[in-house]
């Protein structure tokens, strides 16, 4: 199919409000944890609050385990317990590449950031890169490079800031930096002591730090370049699912099976908020930050998206659509909608 160039626009702006983060990084005393709910008592309120689903990607055969955008903000890479990958256009809902892998439980799957290869593995312990063309009729198996090899399996990747190097976490409790092109290993990193579910990239041109969540109950930051954690937290009481850096990345936020999310400031070397309700009793799945870092996305296991403000604590938002549990959550990179995939075997755009 060609490529479109025309811009579609959302509807309603995922950021409603710019703001700078309100970290704890200059507080020494224990009260941090309140400090960012303090200050942001001087912060205005948010608005009315409204999200809909805008479009709904139907094709995945089981469960969808994980997604990932395109810098273009209009395709969408997403992956399934069928042991599909499928590359969606966002706007129209159609599939434009699908790639059957050897295995079901496709775990992970990254877009390139030239928006020209995706990178997806999981039960076969492997991470597998396909370029992606718009030949009529294209055969992208033949095209297949394996990049990566655990020896458990693949649950999270993610390309660096170029499409040659390739970042991966695994079930052997480790993640691993690879050169795309020669499949040659650059770094490990040890350090998690159960299986490494998540990971996420400082979002700098020059971040050389990424931070990891597990099994464990740990989050840990790593050097890439020495392969050394350089901060580790351990305040959550079950898995770790989802670590998702603050836009400024001065912060990240967790989403774990023990039904909270929580802030950590990585210049106070502290966790500084809880997102959390009595009522909220199922694990959060995945996690992501509006654009402004204003708002949390969180996808639950009882099949609801909760909406965070990330100031001042509070849910400013609850949205219902899917049908079982929501397994992946990603805000466009303009901002102005989210993805959600659930093992509804949906994918859902909200904006």
């Amino acid at each position: 199919m060609a490529q479109q160039s025309h811009q579609c626009q959302w509807p309603v702006p995922v950021s409603p409000c710019t703001t700078t983060v309100l970290t704890a990084g200059s507080l020494k005393s224990r009260t941090a944890l309140f400090a960012v709910h303090q200050v942001a008592e001087r912060v205005e309120a948010l608005g009315q609050f409204v999200m809909k689903t805008r479009r709904t990607l139907k094709g995945h055969g089981n469960k969808v385990l994980c997604m990932d955008w395109c810098k273009d903000k209009r395709r969408i890479v997403s992956s399934s317990q069928d042991g599909k990958v499928i590359v969606w256009d966002s706007f129209t809902t159609n599939k434009e590449h699908a790639v059957t892998m050897p295995c079901t439980w496709v775990m992970a799957c990254a877009y390139a950031p030239s928006g020209c290869a995706i990178a997806c593995g999981g039960l076969d312990n492997k991470c597998s890169v396909y370029p992606l063309t718009f030949e009529k009729n294209e055969n992208m198996a033949a095209k297949k490079k394996s990049v990566a090899m655990h020896t458990n399996y693949l649950s999270a990747c993610s390309f660096t800031n170029s499409d040659m190097q390739i970042l991966t976490a695994s079930g052997d409790g480790t993640c691993a930096l690879w050169d795309v092109e020669s499949g040659q290993l650059l770094q490990s990193f040890h350090g998690h002591g159960a299986d490494v579910l998540c990971l996420d990239l400082a979002p700098s041109e020059t971040g050389n730090t990424f931070v990891s969540g597990g099994c464990d109950k740990k989050a840990m930051v790593w050097d890439m370049r020495s392969g050394q954690c350089v901060q580790s937290f351990e305040t959550h009481d079950s898995d770790i699912n989802s670590v998702r850096y603050y836009p400024s990345g001065d912060a990240f936020a967790s989403g774990s099976d023990d039904a909270t999310c929580r802030l950590y400031d990585l210049r106070a070397d502290r966790e500084v908020a809880i997102y959390s309700k009595e009522s909220i009793i199922f694990g959060a799945s995945s996690v992501d930050f509006s654009l402004s870092g204003r708002l949390l996305f969180a996808g639950y296991n009882d099949y609801t998206i909760n909406v965070w403000d990330v100031l001042k604590g509070s849910r400013v938002s609850i949205l219902f659509g899917h049908e079982n549990r929501v397994s992946t959550l990603r805000v466009s990179p303009d901002g102005t909608a989210f993805c959600s995939g659930s093992w509804d075997h949906t994918l859902r755009i909200w904006a």
